[in-house]
C-alpha cells in the first residue's frame, strides 16, 4: 500500500499503483489539510461572501450569484453540463491514473472539498471502479473539464464504468454491487473536480512509463541489429561520447557495449568498412537524445502529479482566495509535444535500421531476409509497413500547443492542448513500438542467419527468449500476428487494455 500525501507522489509509485493495481491510504496529515480546507468553505458559504465558484457561476457566468440554498444544485448542474467528452475512452488504466492524480491533489488540503469525497476516490481506487471517459473535448485549460467531468460523474452514482472484462456498466449498478455509497456534492466540490489536468497528465504518465520501457528495449534490439549486420563496435566507445558532453549518450554507449560484450559478430573499423550508416554509427547519439527528452518530461510529470491545480485555490484557513490559472495545461502540453518527438525519431532511426537489414544492397543477407527469395518475400513489406507508421508519426508529431481557440465567450481566450498533444503522444509510442517489433523481428532473423552461436551473451538470452513467442522466418506466414505479439511482449503496461486495440486519434 502507497501512502499519498498531495507531495511525495512518484511516477514509480504511479506504476505501481496504476499498473500493478496497488492500494493507496491518505496521510493523516494531508486528511487535516482537507478538514481545515473544508472548514474554511462553509465559512465562506455560511458569511455569504462572494467567491468564485463556491456561490457563482463559472466562467463567463463568473458574475451571476448563486443563493445559498442552491449552491449543491450548482455542483450537480456543473457535472452533468460538462460531461461532453466524445470519441475513443481512454484505456482503463488510464481512468485509475486520473482518480489517483484527482485524489493526491485534492488531499493538499487547497480545495475545500470535505473528507467524503477523498475517502470515496480512495475507495474507488482500492476496489478498482474505473469511471468510463471520453478522450476527446477538452482544450486543455480551465482544467480537463470534459474528461474529469465523466470522472465526477461516478461519485454521483451516474456515469458508466469499467466491469470486470472492461466493458462499460452503469456506475450506479457497479457502486451497489461493492457496497459504495455515492455522494451529494456540496459547496465548490464539483469544481474541485473537474478543474485540474489530471487527463492530459494521467494520460502523460502512463505514455511516459511505456516510452521509458521502450527506449531501454530500442537499445538491445538496436544491438541485435549492430550484430545481424557486423557493426562497428569503436563507434561506442566510451572516448568519442566523454567528449561530447551529454550524460545520456554516454549512457546509451555504455549499454550498447554492454549488451555486445562477448559478441562474436562485432567487427573493427577497417576490418569489413571503414565506418558504418548513421543509424548504427549514431545510435548514442539519437537514442541518448531521446532520453535527455525522457528526462525533461518526467521532471515536469512529477512536478505537476504533486501540484495544486484547481480554482479557486484557499489560504490561510480561507482568509485568503485566490481565483488564477493554475489549470492551465501548458506545462505539459509542452512537455508531452517534446515526447512526441522524440518517441517519433526513435521509431525514425529504428526504420532505418529495417532498411539495412532488409535491403540486399546495404548487406549480404539474404535479399529481405527471405528463406527463398524471389519465391517468397519474406520481411520486405514489413519495412513497408515500418515506413507508414514513421511517416504517420510525423503528422502526429506537429505540436498541438501552438494551437488555441477561444472558449466562454472569450474569458478562456488562451488554451493549452495538452490534452491533444497527450493523446497524439500516446499514439506515436504505440507506433513506435510497432517498429521496433518489426526490428526485432528482423534481427532475430539476421542473427540466425550469421549465427546465433556466435552472438553475446546477453543478446543470445533475448534471442531464445522471443524465439519462443515468434518462430524463424522459415516460410512466408501472417506476419502480422508476429509483429503484434512483440509489441505486446514490449509493453510495460499490463492491464487488459494492452492485449487489445486502443485508438488515440
Amino acid at each position: 500500500m502507497i501512502e499519498l500525501t498531495g507531495d511525495s507522489l512518484t511516477i514509480d509509485q504511479l506504476k505501481r499503483i496504476c499498473v500493478d493495481l496497488e492500494d493507496v491510504m491518505i496521510a493523516e496529515k494531508s486528511m487535516n489539510n482537507v478538514r481545515n480546507s473544508r472548514f474554511a468553505v462553509e465559512r465562506i458559504v455560511s458569511k455569504n461572501k462572494t467567491v468564485y465558484g463556491i456561490n457563482t457561476g463559472f466562467g463567463k457566468f463568473s458574475d451571476v450569484l448563486i443563493d445559498e440554498e442552491d449552491v449543491g444544485d450548482l455542483q450537480l448542474n456543473l457535472i452533468r453540463s460538462h460531461a461532453c467528452g466524445i470519441g475513443n475512452l481512454f484505456p482503463e488504466v488510464v481512468s485509475r491514473t486520473m482518480l489517483v492524480l484527482r485524489l493526491n491533489a485534492l488531499i493538499k488540503g487547497f480545495s475545500g472539498v470535505r473528507e467524503e469525497v477523498v475517502l470515496l476516490l480512495q475507495e474507488l481506487i482500492n476496489k478498482q471502479v474505473h469511471p468510463i471517459v471520453p478522450q476527446q473535448g477538452s482544450l486543455g485549460a480551465s482544467g480537463d473539464l470534459a474528461p474529469l467531468a465523466h470522472l465526477a460523474l461516478v461519485l454521483v452514482g451516474e456515469g458508466h464504468v469499467y466491469d470486470y472484462d472492461g466493458e462499460s456498466v452503469d456506475a450506479l449498478d457497479v457502486l451497489s454491487r461493492e457496497a459504495i455509497q455515492p455522494i451529494t456534492l456540496k459547496a465548490k466540490e464539483g469544481l474541485a473536480l473537474i478543474n485540474g489536468t489530471q487527463a492530459m497528465t494521467a494520460m502523460g504518465v502512463i505514455s511516459y512509463i511505456e516510452a521509458e520501457q521502450l527506449a531501454y528495449d530500442s537499445e538491445w534490439i538496436a544491438a541485435m541489429t549492430v550484430e545481424g549486420l557486423e557493426g562497428i563496435i569503436d563507434a561506442f566507445h566510451p572516448a568519442v561520447h566523454k567528449v561530447r558532453g551529454y550524460k545520456q549518450q554516454e549512457q546509451v554507449a555504455e549499454r550498447m557495449n554492454g549488451w555486445l560484450d562477448g559478441s562474436m559478430l562485432i567487427t573493427r573499423q577497417g576490418e569489413k568498412r571503414v565506418q558504418d550508416a548513421y543509424s548504427i554509427r549514431c545510435i548514442p547519439q539519437v537514442h541518448g537524445a531521446t532520453w535527455q527528452t525522457l528526462d525533461y518530461v518526467k521532471e515536469k510529470l512529477e512536478i505537476e502529479v504533486n501540484a495544486a491545480t484547481d480554482n479557486p485555490l484557499i489560504f490561510d484557513n480561507g482568509d485568503l482566495v485566490i481565483s488564477g490559472g493554475n489549470f492551465h495545461g501548458q506545462p505539459i502540453a509542452l512537455a508531452m509535444d517534446f515526447l512526441k518527438i522524440a518517441m517519433a525519431e526513435l521509431a525514425n532511426i529504428s526504420e532505418r535500421r529495417i532498411e539495412r537489414l532488409v535491403n540486399p544492397q546495404l548487406n549480404d543477407l539474404p535479399p529481405f531476409l527471405s528463406p527463398s527469395p524471389g519465391l517468397e518475400s519474406g520481411a520486405m513489406i514489413m519495412q513497408y509497413a515500418a515506413a507508414s507508421l514513421v511517416s504517420e508519426n510525423k503528422t502526429l508529431a506537429h505540436p498541438a500547443s501552438v494551437d488555441s481557440i477561444p472558449s466562454s465567450a472569450n474569458q478562456e481566450d488562451h488554451v493549452s492542448m495538452g490534452t491533444i498533444a497527450a493523446r497524439h503522444g500516446a499514439a506515436i509510442i504505440q507506433n513506435a513500438r510497432r517498429v521496433l517489433s518489426i526490428e526485432c523481428m528482423c534481427a532475430l532473423q539476421a542473427v540466425e542467419y550469421k549465427g546465433v552461436d556466435k552472438s553475446s551473451p546477453a543478446l543470445y538470452k533475448l534471442w531464445n527468449e522471443f524465439r519462443e513467442i515468434v518462430p524463424s522466418i522459415t516460410n512466408d506466414r501472417v506476419f502480422s500476428e508476429d509483429i503484434e505479439t512483440i509489441s505486446n511482449a514490449l509493453n510495460p503496461v499490463s492491464n487488459r487494455e494492452s492485449q487489445k486495440e486502443v485508438s488515440y486519434i
